[in-house]
């Protein structure tokens, strides 16, 4: 079996394949979403190019759909994107001996998939080279700006995403990503892997009767990121 190596910024570009796979429908998805609630192609891809994340541009683009303040979108998007501090965080140790500039571009390119992947890489090898993570990141983030603006482009000719299953998409994909995430976790850590979705399950329901349903996924998932910290060394 031939050896997989993280050192080099085209084994980087490589190992990118099954995100450019999901960033494809899922970024062709947004384009059309956007076009449909209104926003230029030049407006999707500036924000495909400073947001740079599949769930907070799907929820402005819902946002602006009902005509929310700017101050609200603002506020949402914050919140949602604040699981990027906590991926950041768990990925720098790693990264110690890169220089600030470095660190600053792996994490500002850091995305829900990459991360995904960076993660698995870590945890076979245990380091990956500053060139093999710019490889990721970046080929992922060019993958995004094009398949956004190429479904803005051809958005007028799909009047009704959801004809074609489109709002679904984003959906798919963090499934997909979780199934992933979670299949070496259940193997080494089936109890932590357990308490941390009962956690998250039980908050969320709770949470989903006394506020509103946006509300509840943020607060259910810092329950979860809390309690597997803290069982993170007894399993």
């Amino acid at each position: 079996m031939e050896e997989v190596k993280y050192e080099t910024f085209a084994e980087g570009v490589k190992a990118c394949v099954p995100t450019i796979l999901g960033y494809l429908g899922i970024g062709f998805a947004l384009g059309v979403v956007g076009k449909g609630v209104g926003l230029s192609v030049f407006a999707i891809f500036l924000m495909s190019i400073i947001v740079y994340a599949g769930s907070a541009q799907f929820i402005i683009c819902g946002l602006i759909a009902i005509q929310a303040p700017i101050t609200s979108i603002i506020a949402t998007v914050f919140l949602v994107n604040l699981r990027h501090f906590l991926m950041s965080l768990s990925v720098a140790p790693y990264f110690r001996e890169s220089s600030l500039l470095e660190n600053i571009g792996i994490g500002t390119l850091l995305t829900d998939e990459s991360y995904g992947v960076l993660t698995m890489a870590l945890k076979k090898t245990g380091r990956v080279s500053v060139a093999w993570a710019n490889g990721l990141n970046i080929c992922a983030y060019f993958v995004w700006i094009i398949a956004t603006v190429l479904g803005a482009l051809l958005g007028n000719f799909i009047p009704d995403p959801e004809l074609f299953g489109l709002d679904f998409a984003l959906v798919a994909m963090f499934l997909g990503l979780f199934l992933f995430q979670v299949e070496l976790p259940m193997k080494t850590r089936t109890k932590q892997t357990i308490i941390v979705l009962m956690s998250v399950i039980v908050v969320l329901y709770l949470l989903m009767w006394l506020t509103s349903a946006e509300i509840a996924v943020i607060i259910s998932a810092l329950v979860g990121c809390f309690v597997g910290m803290i069982t993170h060394d007894k399993y």
